[in-house]
């Protein structure tokens, strides 16, 4: 069988919708059955260190379009013009990895998969320019009625898309994101302390990690540290918004930067460091499909404060405490109950540490097979 999949993400995008791509690809690449051919199909190369990630074996490589030299080309193949490369292929089944299917698959015969994240542009299109959400409405209604099977990467998403697509559920499967198990691995003090330094971190930090917008609300934790003990911190990792200068006002208007660090343009491979020396992550999303965030830092082994309202009690489990998104005193206390010394903070690490045992590559990888088998039978 030759399984197709959308690779734009997987070549283009850092986090989020990348990493589930390339870990999810990586993960089925080595627990197909053999004779299985998996195609990774990108409108062009993308950046050398995302996709140097999947490496390319007799079971996988990647698929590039003939003649498209501009944007506005590749962007036409990966809409549509990649349905003839399927097809001249052998394509059995194309897996859109990221919510999408490209025009005309259902009438070439093709059987689809189809994972969508999230459904924040009909929840919250507050965070959306009109036009936008008009678009990824249209597409989101085409993509479900045509994909064979839908996979949801939460509870809350399948409500969600029942609720706005009026799809049956048992339609839909629900599987976690996978997550790389790498944050696991307790990293040298070599590396801890030249990481340390590079970056010039505080001797005692919080730590979010995740794009600096709107809807993940950092600034509520920005917020708390005047509840906090001076000598706490928090570090902000990600790519900035405009929502980004907000905080930054906030800070100097408040004499916050001695305690307010953001860094940006951190290579992955500082992650880990940066996760392992802080004493609990916070994230304050308003709304997510997922938050694999939170995952990677209950593998670090740091407790978790986390938002009420949508996805996260999935990801974090009942070990880490969630509150109201805009309970600046809430966020406070808790991250009080989780920092080094409070009574049961081990105790709470290693439970979720247990039940995030269930995101792990292979167990998601194993369920993503049974639906292809699903659909193919």
């Amino acid at each position: 069988m030759i399984i197709g999949f959308d690779a734009k993400r997987i070549v283009r995008n850092a986090s989020g919708l990348g990493n589930y791509s390339r870990t999810l690809v990586g993960d089925l690449q080595r627990i197909v059955p053999e004779g299985t051919q998996l195609r990774l199909y990108a409108p062009d190369m993308g950046r050398d260190e995302l996709r140097g990630q999947v490496k390319e074996s007799s079971n996988l490589r990647f698929v590039y379009p003939h003649d498209c030299y501009t944007k506005l080309s590749r962007d036409l193949w990966r809409m549509k013009g990649i349905v003839e490369d399927l097809k001249k292929d052998g394509v059995h089944l194309y897996h859109g990895l990221t919510g999408e299917l490209p025009l005309g698959i259902k009438k070439a015969g093709i059987k689809t998969v189809v994972t969508i994240h999230d459904l924040i542009f009909m929840c919250h299109p507050e965070y959306y320019n009109w036009i936008d959400t008009k678009i990824y409405a249209w597409k989101f209604h085409k993509t479900c009625r045509e994909a064979d099977r839908i996979i949801a990467i939460s509870e809350c998403t399948k409500r969600d898309i029942m609720r706005f697509g009026g799809i049956d559920p048992s339609k839909i499967d629900v599987i976690y994101q996978s997550c790389s198990t790498e944050f696991k691995t307790r990293e040298s003090e070599k590396k801890l302390q030249q990481v340390h330094t590079k970056y010039m971190l505080p001797e005692r930090y919080i730590v979010n990690v995740g794009t600096i917008e709107e809807r993940k609300n950092v600034l509520l934790a920005v917020r708390a540290l005047h509840m906090l003990p001076e000598e706490v911190s928090i570090v902000i990792v990600g790519r900035p918004t405009p929502y980004a200068d907000k905080v930054k006002e906030y800070v100097e208007a408040n004499n916050l930067q001695h305690r307010v660090k953001m860094l940006h343009g951190v290579p992955h491979e500082d992650l880990p460091s940066i996760y392992q020396m802080a004493e609990a992550c916070v994230y304050p999303s308003r709304y997510e499909g997922f938050g694999l965030p939170v995952i990677e830092a209950i593998q670090s082994g740091l407790p978790v404060v986390a938002c009420t309202g949508s996805c996260l009690e999935e990801a974090g489990g009942n070990d880490s405490i969630y509150v109201n998104p805009d309970d600046v005193c809430g966020m406070a206390e808790a991250v009080k109950q989780v920092m080094c010394g409070a009574p049961g903070r081990e105790q709470r690490i290693e439970r979720s540490q247990q039940y995030v045992k269930r995101f792990e590559g292979n167990n998601v990888a194993h369920k993503v097979l049974d639906v292809y088998n699903k659909v193919c039978r």
